[in-house]
């Protein structure tokens, strides 16, 4: 089919949101921006390491490869606005999957409020999916990972564990319990809950991408605060519960260090600024790191590359 026959099947027909001033097409986007600022997050996923075709089909992936970074503009308070797409793939891969992959792109976008306004498609031996997310503050502040204060709590939104258990699943070489391993496939950020976390007053707040403990970790880090995670307050569902049992895990575990369900943690100055649709599961303390009941967390927690 070639690049440009390609472009065209994947772009013909869509529907953009009032933000894509101009899209695929040009050389270059037109996106409004009413706030005056922009807020911009990237991610790359490579197949065999963030995805795999035997477990999840184009359009999941597509999917999944649009929510990782629309949960990152979402978790500094904005709403989503626009896509950009990077895709490099073998001559020999089937156009459906290039397809699929776009299609779910667009699903995931359209979900998000945002459009595909562009990008570029390349040939390569694996098959990459570069996605670079735009933003809008409206009018609100940008919460960053550097504001929680002590007496602070924390509080989540989203799911916490599903993605790291339907992992486990797949691994196993299954393919149910579907809403598990669902999560995996396809994970479902709360878009609508970062800037509604925003208008809140959230001290700070992160995606939930590598594990609850990680990504609280860089909270911990960036404002020079600690912060405690109560077990007894954490909410692990009783599906979750019973896969867990069944392949001798621990559900909980999963809740504190899976990835991949890409929920948004925030800190709030006070139990009552705690939003409608998030829980509250924890403090800010003085000292440093990330705490389980009041003490270190002995498994790792979560995922980082190179490790």
């Amino acid at each position: 089919m070639g690049e440009f026959g390609l472009i065209r099947r994947v772009t013909a027909g869509r529907t953009q949101p009032p933000t894509t001033l101009l899209g695929p097409g040009d050389d270059a986007a037109v996106v409004a921006a009413p706030d005056g600022r922009v807020v911009v997050s990237t991610d790359v996923l490579v197949e065999g390491v963030h995805f795999r075709l035997d477990w999840s089909s184009p359009e999941q992936v597509g999917r999944k490869a649009a929510a990782v970074n629309l949960a990152d503009v979402a978790a500094m308070g904005a709403m989503p606005t626009a896509l950009l797409i990077g895709l490099a793939c073998p001559a020999d891969t089937q156009s459906s999957v290039i397809e699929g992959i776009t299609a779910g792109l667009w699903q995931e976008a359209t979900v998000a409020g945002a459009g595909v306004v562009g990008g570029d498609m390349v040939s390569s031996a694996t098959l990459v999916i570069s996605v670079t997310a735009l933003g809008d503050m409206g009018g609100l502040e940008p919460v960053t990972r550097s504001g929680a204060q002590v007496g602070d709590v924390v509080a989540v939104c989203g799911k916490l564990g599903w993605a790291a258990g339907g992992l486990a699943v797949l691994q196993r070489g299954f393919r149910s319990p579907v809403a598990v391993v669902g999560a995996q496939r396809n994970p479902e950020p709360p878009y609508a809950a970062g800037p509604q976390a925003a208008a809140a007053g959230a001290t700070a707040m992160i995606d939930v991408s590598d594990g609850l403990l990680a990504d609280l970790g860089h909270i911990a880090d960036e404002s020079g605060i600690g912060i405690d995670i109560r077990t007894e307050l954490l909410e692990v569902h009783p599906r979750l519960i019973d896969v867990a049992a069944a392949l001798g895990a621990d559900a909980r575990h999963w809740a504190l260090t899976g990835g991949e369900d890409h929920a948004l943690a925030a800190t709030f100055p006070e139990p009552a600024a705690v939003p409608e649709g998030w829980r509250t599961i924890g403090t800010v303390r003085h000292g440093s790191g990330v705490t389980v009941d009041g003490r270190a967390y002995e498994k790792p927690p979560g995922w980082e590359h190179w490790r």
